[in-house]
């Protein structure tokens, strides 16, 4: 990780997506900046890296991802792929983007490693389970 670069952002909070143990020297770069470290996905049923992200997991991640007053923030994973483009393309879906939208943004960063369960994830999420707090970002509009 480029901590110089991370250290310029100024971040709140880091969401982690991921049942591998992050590295000890970022936590301790996380402690010493003063930055929040949640820790999402590291259920038992999650273990495998085939496993799909559970709806509980997204729905958590999505409730600290609305609230502004949590910027700002950086969602990651181990991979960088998989669970945190299930997350984001969740939110896209919040957002009602089209699903060819969401797919070719996630595509773009899963590159040859995409996973149609995944995909066929976000298709399925039910964004009437997103509770949405009274203070969301000013960037996240949803028709009701």
């Amino acid at each position: 990780l480029n901590f110089p670069f991370m250290e310029k952002l100024r971040l709140k909070k880091v969401i982690y997506l991921s049942p591998d143990d992050p590295d000890p020297v970022f936590l301790s770069f996380l402690k010493d900046q003063d930055i929040e470290f949640v820790r999402l996905g590291n259920e038992e049923s999650a273990r495998s890296s085939w496993n799909s992200i559970s709806e509980e997991t997204v729905l958590k991640a999505l409730g600290i991802l609305l609230d502004s007053k949590n910027y700002p923030l950086h969602v990651m994973d181990h991979l960088g792929r998989h669970r945190s483009g299930t997350v984001l393309g969740c939110l896209r879906k919040a957002q009602q983007w089209s699903l060819t939208s969401i797919f070719d943004e996630y595509r773009r960063f899963a590159g040859n490693k995409v996973r149609q369960i995944n995909e066929q994830f976000i298709e399925l999420f039910d964004t009437d389970l997103v509770e949405v707090p009274p203070n969301p970002p000013k960037w996240f509009t949803r028709i009701m």
